[in-house]
Parts: C-alpha cells; structure tokens; sequence
C-alpha cells in the first residue's frame, strides 16, 4: 500500500468535492479546479475527508496511487489557501514590471520581454526586481516561474538572470592569467 496514497485528504471548511464519472471538481472560496483522474482509482468522498484507494495491485494503479493523493490535496490546497512562488532577478539593468496579464521584463536583451500570464496567475513586483507569482493550480505556478527563469537562467559566473528566491547558485571561478 502506498504510504502517500493511504493518507486521508482533509476537507477545510468551505470547500466542498464533487466526482461525477472520473472527473472530480473542488469548489472553494479561492475558485473552483478539476482534473480527470486514473479509471484504476477509486474516489470516496465524506463530509470532512476525500479517501483515494486503489481496485486492484497492478504496477500501474500502484503508481497513479500516491500520485492522484498528492493532485488532489494540492486542488484541495489550492482552492482554500491559494499557492506563492517568488523568483529574483539579479544582474546590472534587470528588472520587472507587472501590468495587466502581462510581465515586461528587462532582462539584458536589445528588447524587452513581454510574458504574457496564463489565467488564474497573479503577479506583483516589488523593488523591480522581485517577482511574487499567486494562483491556485500548483502545476500551472510552477510551469509558469519556470518559463520565466527560463528566459534568463543564472549564468554560473557573475550570477545574473532569473532565480528562486533563496536559490543557491554555485558560481564558478573566472579564468586566470597563464603563468610561464
């Protein structure tokens, strides 16, 4: 039995779950998400816990178990209490600004970057170089800071581009002269 998978998935107050075939929608006071989930899986709903378990011991269902757990308490998370990334951008020049639906982004190029947001993601920018990325689907946040950081990566010896917050870059040494 999956360890992930056998856990219950609480239900806030203010959030209900419905499942109508495969497909199970989460309404909450943030918005509402759904996702289609494996046919091997099978989805009990209570008024306080969603239990996910599996109908049989292929290698397939006892994959999708743990995974299908973790997409549903991240919908559950998501419509209650909403998802944060924050990305950093370091470099002489750079810098953000968020306008409607819309990063523009100065990242060293000859022009600016405009990025348009996908729905459901806000951005706020703070000190033009801090970019704070909200929304309630943990995949579309994540896919979307990563397009972003992918614009600019980190270059590994002055440090600039488009980072996590926090994020450690290991930075390597410059060349030296040649000593005869």
């Amino acid at each position: 039995m999956s360890r992930v998978g056998k856990l219950p998935i609480n239900i806030p107050k203010g959030v209900s779950a419905t499942l109508e075939g495969l497909v199970l929608t989460v309404k909450g006071p943030k918005g509402t998400l759904a996702r289609q989930l494996p046919e091997t899986l099978d989805v009990k709903i209570d008024t306080a816990t969603i239990q996910i378990q599996r109908r049989d011991d292929t290698i397939q269902s006892r994959s999708l178990h743990g995974l299908a757990r973790a997409l549903v308490n991240n919908m559950v998370l998501g419509v209650s209490e909403g998802f944060k990334r924050s990305l950093e951008i370091q470099g002489t020049g750079y810098r953000a600004e968020a306008q409607k639906g819309v990063l523009n982004l100065s990242l060293g190029f000859s022009h600016p970057v405009q990025f348009p947001l996908p729905d459901g993601i806000q951005a706020a920018v703070e000190r033009q170089n801090i970019i704070h990325l909200e929304g309630i689907d943990r995949e579309l946040l994540g896919q979307t800071a990563a397009r972003i950081k992918a614009l600019r990566p980190v270059e590994p010896y002055k440090g600039k581009g488009v980072r996590n917050v926090g994020e450690h870059i290991h930075r390597k040494a410059g060349k030296t002269g040649s000593k005869k």
